[in-house]
């Protein structure tokens, strides 16, 4: 029988990975750029349309050779509480005025799971990885039989073991310090682990390569998981301030300032991990386990007050090392990284 050559972490030149930051930062020219260093990019096809996603592909390609990987949102479990989320957006309606937008409609959908799927296998992208839960084990089957590699994302040892059951080729060990969404299967429990201890307790239940992130952002981060035994780290927050990344203007001067993160489903209905804002602040206690129902309640408020400048109405996704990060390319980023991971490493060694 044919077997289909897949992507391995051990190929590229730096054991570094762009995270693939939906909604916004993650965009063709990051991934090329961290791709042309020698690293591993990624594009977020969350909240994105198929067609988007596919143009977003054929915009990477054009811009760089070789292996890159696409985030796709696993689906959500069961609807949340609806007399709650109706609860939330009454709450909201004054967010709503001051940012002269309205509430969204809040819905209950799988991000049309099924169709970007099926363009993964159509495009034989390298690496497909995913979050908020696993595909099926025939799922994971398809895809590597078109040539795709797949990485699952995991917050605590449990779920690493009921992943590692799918067959995936990697799994990427989330600790708690990364910014953004959780990547936990389920919501109502989701994993507050730091990814030190994570990642000793992950290996001891697989053998399968793991890829380690949450708040790295130096090359002494990067040496740390590499001798904890990772392949490779992701690293989100400090590609944000790269000017190939889209980050919006008053999130980036949110992420260069000091400022402390905290967990919170405030803005989307799932626990993520962001600078503490107003809309933090003030909706945090009465946010719902509810998603993506909240995130569709309060997209509009959030754009409007993203496209106003206003950094206390949208989510700030940082982790908590993200006054580490520095506007530079990145490219300059990864070599940079890569060279002080090398130094540390040896320092270490000889100590």
């Amino acid at each position: 029988m044919h077997t289909v050559s897949r992507f391995s972490l051990t190929s590229l030149k730096h054991p570094i990975v762009q995270a693939p930051m939906a909604g916004g930062p993650s965009t063709p020219a990051l991934a090329a750029a961290v791709r042309q260093a020698g690293g591993l990019g990624f594009l977020g096809a969350g909240y994105k349309t198929v067609d988007a996603v596919r143009e977003d592909i054929a915009a990477l390609r054009a811009l760089a050779d070789g292996p890159f990987g696409v985030n796709l949102f696993a689906p959500p479990g069961p609807p949340g509480d609806a007399a709650a989320v109706e609860r939330f957006a009454s709450e909201l309606s004054g967010e709503a005025q001051r940012y002269g937008t309205d509430l969204g409609t809040p819905r209950h959908d799988d991000d049309d799971w099924q169709a970007k799927l099926k363009l993964m296998r159509d495009l034989a992208v390298p690496v497909v990885s995913f979050t908020f839960g696993g595909p099926a084990r025939g799922d994971v089957r398809d895809l590597q039989a078109a040539g795709c590699a797949v990485w699952i994302t995991v917050t605590t040892p449990e779920e690493a073991a009921r992943a590692a059951e799918a067959g995936p080729d990697a799994l990427v060990v989330q600790g708690t310090e990364a910014g953004g969404h959780r990547a936990t299967f389920d919501d109502a429990a989701p994993g507050d682990i730091g990814l030190l201890a994570l990642l000793q307790m992950v290996i001891a239940v697989t053998d399968l390569p793991l890829v380690a992130t949450g708040g790295i952002a130096s090359g002494r981060g990067v040496a740390a998981v590499l001798a904890a035994g990772a392949a490779a780290a992701q690293i989100g927050t400090a590609f944000m301030l790269c000017p190939e990344a889209a980050t919006a203007p008053a999130h980036r001067e949110a992420i260069a300032a000091p400022g402390t993160t905290a967990l919170t489903r405030a803005f989307t209905g799932r626990t993520a991990r962001g600078i503490i804002n107003r809309w933090l602040r003030e909706h945090d206690a009465d946010a719902p386990s509810a998603y993506p129902d909240v995130n569709h309640l309060t997209a509009k408020i959030r754009a409007a007050a993203r496209s106003q400048g206003d950094p206390d109405g949208f989510h700030l996704w940082a982790g908590q090392a993200h006054t580490l990060a520095e506007p530079i390319p990145a490219g300059e980023l990864v070599r940079r990284l890569a060279d002080e991971a090398r130094t540390a490493l040896r320092a270490a060694a000889e100590r």
